[in-house]
């Protein structure tokens, strides 16, 4: 046995377990460091801004400085009860339930796409039936859209 290509069992070292998971973690966190950089940081959960709208309208709100001397006073500490009111009613339930938001705001897109998928269906048509009338020959109209023009009944049994 030769020193220079093998090493006796006793001096071997043991590979580290962990060394796979330790360098995937490094590499990550390169990589979020740079798009932060890059990009800014990032938004937060749907409840996380739901908290910061509400601090920035606090602010906002407090800072307006209405006319009147005893009105205006008057009126700005109703603001900010209220505000504070309404503060002290949300926050709990952002804390209790904080992925209610991150749902409401995907249901919030997928309604926003299925009414955008409608509008643009219905353009379509009416581009398809505008053009049919302006060339008697023939309108060119979208070829995916293969529907009826006009009112549609959906059977929903």
């Amino acid at each position: 046995m030769s020193d220079a290509t093998e090493r006796p069992a006793d001096r071997r070292a043991e590979p580290d377990a962990d060394a796979w998971e330790a360098a995937c973690a490094e590499d990550l966190a390169a990589e979020q460091a740079r798009r932060r950089a890059e990009y800014g940081p990032q938004q937060g959960s749907a409840a996380e801004e739901l908290r910061r709208l509400a601090d920035a309208v606090t602010d906002k709100l407090s800072a307006i400085q209405l006319p009147g001397a005893l009105g205006g006073t008057a009126a700005s500490s109703a603001v900010n009860q209220l505000l504070k009111q309404a503060k002290a009613a949300v926050e709990p339930v952002i804390e209790r339930n904080p992925d209610v938001f991150d749902h409401l705001a995907a249901a919030g897109s997928e309604l926003l796409a299925a009414y955008r998928s409608v509008v643009e269906g219905s353009e379509r048509r009416w581009t398809r039936d505008a053009t049919a009338e302006d060339h008697p020959g023939g309108g060119a109209g979208d070829p995916r859209d293969d529907g009826p023009a006009g009112t549609e009944r959906i059977d929903l049994d």
